[in-house]
């Protein structure tokens, strides 16, 4: 093991934590005010544990916790409880790729030492968060429903993943997943849509003009030939939906997930909503289909999404 290698979880903590833990849960609680019930379930939503009497807590945890306090004063507990939830499993995965990468860099000695990385990939991270901060923020703002938006909501899921994950290799199947997300991503963001999670071996994506859902989801087929992927297949559709915590909720959500199963391989389904909006567009087919029986649905319309050859 090398001496860049070689560093211990107290030298971890500090340059991370900020100091060291010098408060209680008791200490905490007197200091914001708040019930220690409040507060485990606060910290629990973040992702962490809180066991004991033990100190638990620098000063910037504290001071976090205090802004966070003054963000949400005046929302009912359960909105500062689902804030923390979402926050904490988008970052809790977030360091979960970063720290892997860095541990590769730490064990190779190929690497500049802890506090350089760490400031480097603060950096980057706060400028991603703010571009991508100010983008939300134009949208939040020019929405006037609030959290109700009709939007297009699609996904994009490899066929076959099961079977296929049985029978290749860790290398290659993470291969595969990085090749499919990294141009699923490119292919989505380039044609002014929004990836929204991905699930698996599926990506979720949501964009206002219904058009360009029907522009993404026939560019995703494309990925099959082009990136040498296994068959892919698209559900998308169209309505209105409830948008909360950076997640998508509703209708369309559901009859979008259930077309993507329903679809054949290297296929696009649309919902009748989305070939309504899309009709006069020559860019595109719909070829109808048979009312398709899904869970939840007895008869659900739908359409076969091609590009226009003539046109």
């Amino acid at each position: 093991m090398t001496e860049q290698a070689d560093i211990s979880a107290k030298t971890i903590e500090t340059q991370l934590l900020g100091g060291e833990r010098l408060f209680t849960l008791e200490d905490m609680t007197a200091a914001l005010n708040i019930s220690e019930d409040h507060a485990r379930r606060v910290w629990s939503a973040f992702g962490f544990t809180m066991e004991g009497d033990d100190k638990l807590f620098t000063a910037d945890d504290v001071q976090a916790l205090q802004l966070v306090r003054g963000l949400d004063e005046g929302q009912p507990p359960e909105f500062e409880i689902a804030m923390a939830r979402a926050l904490g499993q988008t970052m809790s995965r977030l360091a979960d790729w970063e720290a892997g990468n860095m541990a590769d860099r730490i064990r190779s000695g190929d690497s500049p030492d802890l506090e350089t990385m760490l400031n480097a990939v603060q950096r980057v991270q706060t400028l991603v968060w703010r571009r991508h901060l100010a983008s939300a923020l134009q949208n939040a703002l020019a929405t006037t429903d609030g959290v109700n938006r009709t939007l297009a909501v699609g996904f994009v899921d490899i066929v076959g993943y099961t079977s296929l994950s049985r029978k290749i290799g860790m290398d290659e199947l993470d291969g595969l997943l990085e090749t499919f997300e990294t141009n699923a991503y490119l292919v989505i963001t380039s044609r002014g849509g929004r990836v929204v999670k991905t699930l698996g071996d599926a990506v979720m994506f949501e964009v206002e003009d219904p058009a360009a859902a029907a522009d993404i989801a026939l560019a995703l087929q494309q990925l099959t030939d082009e990136h040498g992927l296994p068959p892919l297949r698209v559900g998308i559709a169209f309505g209105t939906v409830l948008t909360r915590l950076g997640d998508v909720f509703g209708e369309p959500v559901n009859i979008a997930a259930r077309l993507t199963s329903s679809a054949r391989p290297g296929t696009v389904l649309a919902d009748t909503e989305l070939g309504n909006a899309i009709e006069s567009d020559d860019r595109f087919f719909l070829k109808s289909i048979g009312s398709l029986h899904v869970r939840g649905y007895k008869r659900l319309r739908a359409s076969v999404l091609e590009a226009n050859k003539k046109a």
